[in-house]
C-alpha cells in the first residue's frame, strides 16, 4: 500500500510540473489537482470512452498517451488527436463525435465539468490558458491535416515521429516509440504493412536506427527536413 501512495504522489507531482511548464501559476495548478477527480487507469485494448456518449468531464493524462478516434461506416479507426502527459480533454455540452482510447496504459485524472468551470470562471490566467491550449490543438490538427492530405507516406511518419520527441520532451536524438505500427497507420491514414516498408526505408536510409521500441534519430536535421517538420505549431 506504501509504494501505491508514493507511486500516486510522485505523478501527482510530475502532473503539477507539467502542468506549470505549460504556463500554470504553481497556486493555479494546485487548484486543479486539488479538484474532486477520481484516478483512472486506462489499458490500450479497448475504447475508453465510445463515440457519441457525454463529454461532462475533464480529463488529464497523468502518464501514458491518450488519443481521440473517430470510426468509417465499416468500422475502420481513424486516430485524429493525441493527448500526452499534462495535456487533457476538456469538458464540452454536446456529446463528443469522437472516441477516447489509450495508446499505452495510461493514468488519468477524471473531474467533472461542475466542478472544474467554476474554477476556471473564477481565475481569469487559466481562461487564457486553456484559450491558448484549444489554439495550439487546432495548430496541430491543421498539421496533421497536411500531413494526411498531402505529404507522402515517408514524410507522414517522419513527422509523426518527430513530433512526439518534441511533445514527449525527448530530445533531438531518440524516441521511446510508444505507438504500435498499426497505430501509426491509423494516425497517418495508412496500412500497418506500408508502415512496416516506411520504417525500414527510413532505416535504411539512415534518417534512424531502431533497437525495440528505441529510435535514434541519426541525423535530426535531414529527418526534419525529411517531414518538413517545423515545431513552432507546438508552442502554446
Amino acid at each position: 500500500m506504501a509504494s501505491r501512495h508514493v507511486k500516486s504522489a510522485r505523478q501527482e507531482r510530475s502532473l503539477r510540473e507539467t502542468l506549470m511548464s505549460a504556463g500554470i501559476e504553481p497556486n493555479l495548478a494546485d487548484l486543479l489537482l486539488d479538484m474532486p477527480h477520481r484516478i483512472v487507469t486506462v489499458e490500450p485494448r479497448r475504447p475508453f470512452r465510445d463515440p457519441g456518449s457525454p463529454r461532462s468531464e475533464v480529463i488529464f493524462v497523468r502518464s501514458g498517451i491518450l488519443s481521440k478516434f473517430k470510426t468509417d461506416s465499416s468500422g475502420r479507426r481513424h486516430i485524429v488527436a493525441l493527448r500526452f502527459p499534462g495535456e487533457g480533454i476538456l469538458p464540452t455540452e454536446a456529446t463528443a463525435e469522437y472516441g477516447i482510447q489509450a495508446i499505452v496504459r495510461s493514468e488519468l485524472m477524471v473531474g467533472k465539468s461542475e466542478d472544474f468551470l467554476p474554477i476556471l470562471d473564477a481565475h481569469p490566467k487559466l481562461q487564457r490558458f486553456f484559450w491558448r491550449l484549444i489554439q495550439r490543438n487546432e495548430s496541430i490538427g491543421y498539421e496533421w491535416l497536411v500531413n494526411c492530405g498531402r505529404r507522402d507516406s515517408t514524410a507522414r511518419v517522419a513527422h509523426l515521429l518527430c513530433e512526439t520527441a518534441v511533445r514527449m520532451n525527448a530530445g533531438e536524438g531518440r524516441l521511446t516509440n510508444p505507438f504500435t505500427q498499426q497505430q501509426i497507420a491509423d494516425i497517418t491514414g495508412q496500412t500497418s504493412v506500408n508502415v512496416n516498408r516506411v520504417l525500414a526505408n527510413m532505416e535504411r536510409q539512415g534518417l534512424i536506427r531502431r533497437k525495440g521500441r528505441h529510435i535514434e534519430f541519426t541525423d535530426w536535421t535531414e529527418m526534419r527536413r525529411v517531414a518538413n517538420f517545423q515545431p513552432q505549431y507546438l508552442a502554446i
